[in-house]
């Protein structure tokens, strides 16, 4: 008679069972995500952890949590304090994490991101990064009814009258963007949209709007009728990587905040700072 552990033992198909491959695939192994709780509660907490506090917010008994942790403790990705006996993330976490960011391409992902954002709502995105000359387009899609808003690979925006500009000017340090918004001030007179500032105290203003709202948004500013968002993607430094556009047609073109274009570049903008090492949160 077969003892009581062996009863319990799920069954298991024969290898060669048809769709036996796809089964395993589907099903995944539950202990690797049930320990996976654990990284992720020490990934998000700023200090190291006691055994109690890292099982209750993983959800789990400290006894199961602490199985789980020594396992971890000889592969590196979590290390404890002698002292204290606080948990913390290991070097073999680091490791793990520098290697992510050493083969991540942050346009390329964007690139992937935006064409389904372009296909689910059907509006013109592009990526814009940081060239010598200012805030440059490096990608461009068109939606099923183009903006007709004339910009092409290599274009650079203006600081003060684009959203993508103003965007870049309110993230950027002070020191990329000091000789390029000189310029633009001096010349401001032609600019003709009433939104665009002026003057350096109407950039302030300007500028602390974006950062308020953690995105650049204008109506019609660089060119009449055409709406645009844009959107900051950050790097694991904290620093601004990229800008996400997406404009369209007055009418056409939902341009409140919390709608629902803002809503999914949002969205999206957070996937990909996330993708490249970026946190919120301080450490």
């Amino acid at each position: 008679m077969p003892a009581a552990a062996d009863a319990l033992e799920p069954f298991e198909a024969d290898d060669d069972t048809p769709d036996a491959g796809e089964e395993k695939l589907r099903s995944g192994i539950q202990s690797i995500e049930v320990g996976f709780r654990l990284l992720d509660v020490l990934t998000h907490e700023p200090r190291a952890m006691m055994l109690r506090d890292l099982a209750q917010r993983a959800g789990m008994s400290p006894a199961k949590a602490h199985r789980y942790l020594v396992s971890f403790l000889r592969l590196g990705v979590v290390a404890q304090d002698p002292l204290s006996g606080r948990y913390e993330l290991g070097g073999f976490a680091l490791q793990l994490g520098l290697a992510r960011l050493a083969r991540v391409d942050g346009v390329k992902l964007a690139r992937v991101a935006l064409a389904e954002l372009r296909d689910r709502l059907d509006m013109t995105v592009g990526i814009a990064v940081w060239g010598n000359q200012g805030p440059t387009v490096v990608h461009w899609m068109e939606s099923s009814y183009p903006a007709k808003a004339s910009l092409k690979l290599g274009d650079v925006m203006p600081l003060l009258g684009s959203a993508t500009g103003l965007l870049f000017a309110a993230y950027l340090p002070r020191s990329k963007t000091a000789a390029l918004m000189e310029r633009e001030l001096a010349g401001a007179q032609r600019f003709t949209q009433a939104d665009t500032p002026r003057t350096p105290a109407e950039v302030e203003r300007a500028l602390d709007e974006v950062r308020a709202h953690g995105a650049a948004r204008v109506e019609g500013m660089l060119l009449a009728t055409i709406h645009a968002f844009c959107m900051p993607v950050f790097d694991s430094t904290g620093e601004l990587a990229l800008g996400l556009i997406a404009l369209g047609h007055e009418g056409a073109f939902d341009i409140r905040w919390g709608g629902a274009i803002d809503t999914a570049l949002r969205e999206c903008a957070d996937r990909l700072s996330y993708e490249l090492g970026y946190s919120p949160t301080p450490r």
